[in-house]
């Protein structure tokens, strides 16, 4: 039997962030589920994907435990890795999760959710606290746009002056690549941002043709592009901390962890 202990939340450090905006981060702590989606040490762990093959009466009762801390059911969503945004507050919880990667809103109580386990949960507001949004980043919608097409669906509704944080992702000296992802990084780059972007790409020592990438530097490009420089977060990695977050690079069969901001 697998032993349940109390959810230990991630509160991002967000400095500037407004009174008015609530924001949470899971872990894989403090839920039921059983390995190989426990907490790393035996425990139930806190899964909340319901496509990664854990029991669904497990992740039912850990959206539970989620749900006890939020002001409404989350705006649950199907991600692919692409970059289309919706309205959370045109999300129903009697349909299934529309598709899409990034969601904002502009109404109190509406919870915007992005579910990872290595891909970059990108958490947004603006400086007044009117707009929130989040958005999964992996390397594929960072190359084709997710943040910015995020930033655009979050203006278009009247957001002010946006700040980002980045949420619990692969490190840097984790996240091994090849020559084509760093190719298409490059030629999407702007021309003065070619340096800054081959510098997100490190040569792995004796293996030609391979990278570490740096999914926080891309991140902070890709919003810097569209006037966002008020950018905070980008301290963790998912695989280094087996105890605390769910890497699928690190062990294929595993959980998911949620990054939900909302307006309160």
């Amino acid at each position: 039997m697998t032993h349940y202990r109390a959810p230990q939340w991630l509160l991002p450090d967000w400095p500037g962030l407004p009174d008015s905006v609530g924001v949470l981060c899971t872990t894989r702590r403090g839920g039921v589920s059983p390995a190989p989606y426990d907490d790393g040490h035996g425990r139930g762990g806190l899964n909340l994907g319901t496509h990664v093959g854990d029991g669904p009466k497990c992740v039912e009762r850990n959206r539970d435990i989620l749900r006890a801390e939020l002001p409404a059911e989350p705006a649950w969503l199907t991600q692919v890795h692409g970059i289309h945004v919706v309205d959370a507050a045109t999300v129903s919880h009697d349909e299934p999760p529309p598709v899409a990667d990034a969601s904002f809103t502009n109404a109190r109580s509406h919870v915007c959710t992005i579910l990872t386990a290595d891909c970059l949960p990108v958490l947004l507001c603006d400086v007044e606290g009117r707009t929130v949004g989040a958005a999964h980043a992996g390397w594929r919608g960072l190359a084709d746009g997710v943040l910015q097409q995020t930033v655009k669906a979050m203006r278009d509704a009247g957001a002010g002056e946006l700040m980002a944080w980045l949420g619990p992702a692969i490190g840097p000296n984790r996240f091994e690549v090849g020559q084509e992802v760093c190719d298409v990084f490059l030629a999407k780059a702007p021309v003065d941002d070619l340096d800054l972007v081959r510098d997100a790409f490190v040569p792995i020592v004796g293996r030609p043709g391979k990278y570490f990438a740096n999914l926080y530097t891309l991140a902070r490009l890709a919003l810097r592009s569209v006037g966002v420089d008020h950018v905070s977060g980008g301290d963790f990695c998912t695989v280094s901390n087996s105890g605390r977050f769910y890497s699928y690079r690190r062990d294929g069969v595993t959980g998911r962890q949620a990054s939900l901001i909302w307006i309160k």
